[in-house]
């Protein structure tokens, strides 16, 4: 999950927010777990982005993201609710390249685009969506399921106003963001998600940015409700243990050409040597003593539903 540019600001700002700890990066760091249907990850963490490479600050923390959510592993909660999303596309404010991904800004200074319900005690508020995606389609994703990887992956970033006065000090808190995150898999072309993919020649590089009004991003939301959630952090630097998480079960279908897209931004500013803006996610994180929610129930092993069993034949007398 991307961090805005003013939480960087209060972190160092405010040093004594965290307990944080340097450590160089092991060359022997876990890659992401062979997918159920590739063997490349090993290609796919040749050329770490400069925010996890070398040396890096992480909190001293047992509840880091992203994680690998083991589906038959996960825990039905009957007292999970459903989570209600409420957008205003009026509150949409402008795209722009941050140099890590791009992100789409809403206007939150009331509760016009808020979510409520499901794991969430309060009203939540959405400050920006973003996503993350791999240099080809079989990864990209920051979760993954049964170790199985998505083309790309959509945060949808919220913050508890209730508790806090802004993001800023609630991106550093418990309980004090909510993420929706959404899959991305090939399929057919999404017509909704066109209007962004439109817009990224003009953000192509670092710290460009474009108004983009107008815009309900539940148009990206699957339509399913159903959802895993588990306590976890920010996937970006500071790493802070602020996220409820609430990944949603059902992925929603992107073509190639629209994540083709997504691959002609640039990590550069203009005038910089290019460096084409792919495999912007952080490397899995261990589970720890976690327990994933789930809102439904399941009888599915390695995302593979149980086939009842044959019926048995009656005897002719």
């Amino acid at each position: 999950m991307v961090v805005m540019n003013s939480l960087r600001v209060i972190l160092q700002a405010s040093p004594g927010k965290l307990l944080w700890r340097k450590f160089q990066i092991s060359r022997f760091m876990p890659a992401r777990p062979c997918s159920l249907y590739t063997c490349t990850y090993k290609t796919r963490n040749r050329a770490l982005h400069p925010l996890w490479e070398s040396t890096d600050l992480v909190p001293a923390g047992d509840r880091q993201s992203p994680i690998n959510i083991r589906w038959r592993d996960s825990v039905y909660d009957p007292g999970l609710k459903p989570l209600t999303i409420s957008y205003d596309p009026a509150t949409c404010l402008h795209i722009w390249n941050n140099g890590y991904s791009f992100l789409v800004e809403f206007e939150d200074s009331t509760d016009k685009s808020v979510i409520k319900g499901g794991p969430l005690e309060h009203n939540y508020r959405l400050k920006q969506f973003h996503f993350h995606w791999g240099a080809i389609d079989a990864w990209g994703s920051e979760h993954t399921v049964d170790s199985k990887c998505f083309p790309a992956e959509l945060h949808l970033v919220h913050w508890n106003a209730v508790k806090f006065e802004n993001f800023e000090d609630a991106a550093l808190e418990e309980n004090g963001l909510a993420v929706i995150g959404v899959f991305l898999k090939l399929g057919k072309h999404h017509k909704e998600l066109q209007k962004l993919v439109d817009t990224l020649p003009s953000i192509k590089h670092k710290d460009t940015l474009v108004e983009f009004g107008s815009f309900d991003p539940s148009c990206l939301m699957p339509t399913c409700p159903d959802y895993w959630t588990y306590s976890g952090s920010l996937t970006t630097p500071p790493l802070s243990e602020s996220v409820t998480w609430i990944i949603k079960k059902q992925p929603v279908e992107v073509d190639h050409d629209q994540l083709e897209q997504f691959r002609t931004l640039l990590f550069t500013s203009e005038g910089e040597k290019e460096k084409r803006m792919v495999d912007n996610f952080r490397p899995l994180q261990p589970l720890m003593n976690r327990t994933v929610r789930s809102s439904f129930q399941h009888d599915y092993v390695l995302n593979i539903q149980a086939k009842p069993k044959p019926a048995t034949s009656q005897a002719t007398p």
